[in-house]
């Protein structure tokens, strides 16, 4: 079987419940959309399960491109002089990632020993930004967040990175006929013409599945590209740091 998750927003809780939920085996594959990182938790604890699971296939979303541009800063201690040594670019992408919730990302990343922090880095840097899968008669499209400037004239290589994993889907247009697009990003809560917000919705071949794990009420969800069953963890009580 083939499954898609995405924005677990290190929320191991939801995500291990979730797991067994699906009841995942080692011959299915898990495909994971992105956002694995920030917000929740316990983000690098859910990356380094995610790391060791031979059958889990990432894909990168906005959070895991800001780490990345960031987590080499943290490989040694933060002084005051290291601070004041960053170029300017460096002191803006650190910003943005901490507006973007950060702060759990690097409390345990700096926990971590340097051949562990190298691991995940060079994992971070080697995600790819979409993955086209057939599963039966069914043609998939999986990215992080849509299809940005769309055109039915470009192929997949010619939309850049940035717009693949920010630029928000337009469930009003149908970007295929003959193929599905799957993607996280957009917590459906936030979908205006979602009749059911906090679960997956679906318009015009868009499979939308994050359904706002790391907010309050909010649930990680899961969907079966075999089967199209939907599953979800319980509803999140936490609030966001």
């Amino acid at each position: 079987m083939t499954y898609c998750i995405s924005d677990i927003h290190g929320e191991y809780d939801k995500f291990t419940e979730l797991l067994d939920k699906i009841d995942l085996r080692d011959t299915d594959t898990l495909y994971i959309l992105g956002d694995i990182l920030d917000r929740g938790p316990h983000p690098i604890k859910t990356l380094l399960k995610i790391m060791d699971m031979t059958n889990a296939v990432c894909l990168v979303g906005n959070h895991e491109l800001m780490a990345r541009e960031c987590l080499e800063f943290f490989y040694d201690e933060v002084t005051e002089d290291r601070l004041e040594s960053l170029s300017d670019e460096m002191v803006e992408n650190l910003m943005i990632w901490l507006y973007n919730g950060s702060k759990t990302t690097t409390e345990e990343f700096t926990e971590l020993d340097l051949e562990t922090k190298k691991r995940i880095v060079e994992f971070l840097k080697n995600l790819p930004a979409y993955k086209q899968v057939s599963v039966g008669e069914k043609e998939f499209i999986l990215v992080h967040a849509g299809l940005g400037e769309y055109s039915g004239k470009k192929n997949m290589e010619a939309y850049p990175l940035s717009e693949l994993v920010w630029t928000r889907a337009n469930y009003n247009v149908q970007y295929f006929a003959d193929k599905f697009v799957v993607s996280g990003h957009t917590p459906t809560q936030s979908i205006k013409e979602n009749d059911n917000p906090g679960y997956i919705f679906r318009k015009n071949n868009h499979i939308a599945i994050d359904c706002g794990a790391c907010y309050p009420k909010g649930r990680l969800a899961a969907i079966c590209l075999d089967t199209d069953e939907e599953f979800f963890s319980s509803t999140n009580t936490n609030i966001l740091p």
